[in-house]
């Protein structure tokens, strides 16, 4: 499939399909309702578009998890990460602040920082500096 780039900058075509692994060297934004049947990993900052899939694992530098996006694998992060509304997630690793909203399912979330929670989710264990749960709808 093929991916454009803008400077450092990758942009995947709307209802991408991507077999396999795919590495990018930068940025990387994926519109609504991409699949990756492997890993992804994005040497910088991921913008993964509400409702994609990953079969794999994820690693990137930081990331915009959309809304009801599926990560089959393990969610590793340098910085921080948010997650929208309604996403499905093994589990998240992230050196940064972790922010999930509400009616995330996720396994164990750990970060080296805070971990924000904003309404109702469904989680493993929460690790981090500070877990602070804001709301609960």
């Amino acid at each position: 499939m093929k991916v454009y780039q803008r400077g450092d900058t990758f942009i995947a075509p709307k209802g991408s399909f991507f077999d396999g692994n795919v590495r990018i060297e930068g940025n990387f934004i994926v519109p609504a309702e991409t699949h990756f049947w492997g890993r992804l990993e994005v040497a910088g900052r991921l913008e993964l578009g509400p409702y994609s899939t990953i079969g794999g694992g994820v690693t990137c530098s930081s990331a915009v998890i959309g809304k009801g996006v599926k990560i089959k694998g393990a969610l590793e992060v340098l910085e921080d990460v948010t997650v929208c509304d309604d996403a499905r997630i093994r589990s998240i690793h992230a050196g940064g602040n972790i922010t999930l909203r509400p009616g995330i399912v996720v396994g164990t979330v750990q970060s080296d920082e805070t971990i924000f929670v904003y309404g109702k989710i469904k989680s493993g264990t929460l690790t981090g500096r500070n877990v602070k749960v804001v709301g609960n709808h």
